[in-house]
């Protein structure tokens, strides 16, 4: 089995949502990160030195490489991330190997032969 990582960066209000949103979505959990901060196309707003941004989280997602573009799309839309602009952001990346996932490979596999 051949796994992907999508990396979400997610308004912390938006953070639960969007792991709902990829559970649905076939993913079988995730790891969170908090109080992550970054800046966009344009710098970030400050007032009297202090950084007018709000925080994000960054949310690990190991999902099945078959599964990883409908779970990337979903997120994306509960999470508003092509609809306004700086709530957050989404990548897949390759994994070469993991392990750690042995027991979620029979269900994955059940989840993957019926999409398929």
């Amino acid at each position: 089995m051949h796994f992907k990582l999508i990396i979400a960066f997610v308004e912390d209000e938006k953070t639960d949502d969007v792991m709902h949103a990829a559970r649905e979505a076939g993913a079988t959990g995730c790891t969170v990160i908090n109080s992550a901060r970054g800046e966009g196309l344009h710098a970030s707003k400050s007032f009297f030195g202090l950084t007018l941004t709000t925080q994000r989280d960054v949310v690990l997602f190991l999902v099945e490489q078959h599964l990883s573009r409908h779970i990337l799309e979903h997120i994306g839309e509960v999470g508003e991330f092509d609809d306004k602009p700086g709530t957050g952001l989404a990548v897949v990346i390759d994994v070469e190997d993991a392990i750690g996932v042995a027991h979620q490979v029979k269900e994955l596999t059940e989840i993957v032969e019926e999409r398929l």
